[in-house]
């Protein structure tokens, strides 16, 4: 019985610190090198701002839905017109889900690992290439 309890305080210690390190992230939205800022509409076009890290595979953009906090993924899904700044200049790209064998190529060109899997609480993981719209 002991056990049980030390393993339940464990997997309740585990998920606080899931919780913790998402909002962090999530209120604190890091921006580096890599980083980019996608601006999604929601069904009453209220812009909504996030702070993505920026995939690059065979001449596209790529952006990864890596968190279990993903309103950001849902939306694309529901509007894929969005407006991608990275260098000071918004361009408006299609966002479009990526499935299948190009999933694989850049899911496998740009491989987590496990440490920040293990902070973010093993989220499946969702793709999306941004395609320049004219």
């Amino acid at each position: 019985m002991k056990a049980l309890k030390w393993i339940a305080l464990g997997l309740v210690a585990y998920v606080g610190l899931v919780v913790l390190f998402e909002s962090m992230l999530g209120l604190f939205q890091p921006q580096g090198g890599d980083t980019i800022v996608i601006t999604t509409f929601d069904e009453d076009r209220d812009v909504h701002q996030r702070v993505v890290s920026r995939l690059e595979s065979d001449g596209a953009i790529y952006v990864a839905a890596n968190h279990w906090p993903r309103a950001w993924y849902r939306r694309v899904l529901d509007n894929p017109d969005v407006v991608v700044d990275g260098d000071g200049v918004a361009r408006t790209h299609v966002a479009v889900p990526v499935t299948g064998a190009e999933y694989d190529r850049v899911n496998g060109e740009h491989r987590l690992g496990l440490a920040f899997r293990v902070l973010t609480g093993f989220p499946p993981r969702r793709l999306v290439r941004l395609d320049p719209a004219f």
